[in-house]
This record gives structure tokens, sequence and C-alpha cells, in this order.
């Protein structure tokens, strides 16, 4: 009988301690938790409005082309490899309904696409992180759109590093382009910007 390493050993003592206080965290903070390598990421920002409807429009523009047995998901549960010491909440998944029964977490490997509308507070963890922990867990397909920029990227074809599985393909994108996620393709046009100023009619004082 093989015995783990004291250090995987710590590993998944150390992850299943993070996992016990997120769980007993979210009812009581505000915010969104998730763990990752590095430890627990803790967005205490409740999403912009922005944020929000880009997800909800994805969402909408993917419904519209998805086949019957695949969804573009919004809510809960978490996506979670407890074996590889990481637990994610995609702003927009695309999985087959087949795959969302049963309890607890999502396997990421049943994930055909993982969506990130990115964080105004914390960019980074859309850009860094869990660009990052998706080839990790995984995740074939991973798409961020960033209302900061009105731009996005496609991220594909996971292969392996020295530090581990990467994207090795990457497409990026402006807004008002029509994009393709995993084989389907949705408008880019009309997704809300960080910091917009509102529209006024033109001034028609002479210079």
């Amino acid at each position: 009988m093989s015995i783990a390493p004291d250090s995987e050993h710590m590993a998944a003592h150390l992850y299943r301690t993070m996992r016990e206080f997120v769980q007993s965290m979210d009812d009581t903070l505000p915010g969104k938790f998730e763990i990752t390598k590095e430890g627990i990421v803790h967005d205490m920002m409740s999403p912009a409005k922005p944020h929000e409807l880009t997800a909800l429009r994805i969402r909408r523009r993917l419904d519209v082309v998805l086949p019957e047995e695949l969804l573009a998901h919004t809510g809960t549960p978490d996506v979670e490899d407890a074996a590889a010491g990481v637990m994610r909440h995609p702003d927009v998944m695309v999985i087959a309904e087949t795959d969302m029964e049963g309890d607890g977490a999502f396997d990421p490997r049943t994930l055909i696409a993982a969506i990130e509308v990115v964080s105004r507070s914390n960019p980074d963890n859309d850009w860094v992180g869990k660009m990052r922990d998706y080839p990790v867990m995984g995740i074939q397909v991973y798409v961020i759109f960033d209302p900061r920029t009105g731009t996005g990227a496609i991220m594909t074809d996971i292969h392996s590093t020295p530090s581990g599985p990467r994207y090795s393909s990457r497409k990026d994108f402006v807004y008002d382009e029509d994009i393709d996620i995993a084989g389907w393709t949705i408008p880019t046009t009309n997704l809300p910007r960080y910091g917009n100023p509102p529209r006024t009619p033109a001034s028609t004082e002479s210079q």
C-alpha cells in the first residue's frame, strides 16, 4: 500500500480547513469566497450593475444557441477540484443538465466552458488567478469579459508546462465582435462598461 508524502497530507488537511472555514462564512460575511493554491480569495464588494448585467446578457445569448441538453448556468454550487485544492465559482458555466444532478459541488471537468466578468475591485482574480487555476482544474474553455476596457479573451488548448497545466491558445476580442465559445457564436454588442457616463444631448451652444 502506498502512502502519500507528508506534504500531500498537509496540503489536503489545509484545503479541508479552508473549505470548512468558507462554508462557515458563506452566510455570515458579505461577498464571495473562493479557494486557490495561494489561499482564500474573498471579494467583499457586491457585484456592480455592469458586472451582473454582462453575465445576464451572456447567459441569455448562449441560451439562444445552445442545444436543449446544455445550459448556461449562473447560480450555485461552486466548482471544486479537491485533489488540486481549488474551489472556484464562475460567473457563467456552460454545462450539460445531466451533469448538474446530484449533491455537492460541480466537477470542473464536466464544464464545457467557464465565463468570467472581470471584477472592478479585483481584476487579477480573473486575469491571473483563474487563468492559472482553470486549466489545472481541467476546464477546457475559459472566456473573460472585461467591462473596464471593453475587451476580452478566449483561452483554450490545455497543455503541460513546468509550472503545471496552462492554456496554450488565446484569442483576444473587443466588444461588438461576434465570438466563438466552444463552438457556439454569440454577439458581444451592447455589453455595459464600468464607469460609463450618462448619455446627455449634444450641446447646441456655439464654441
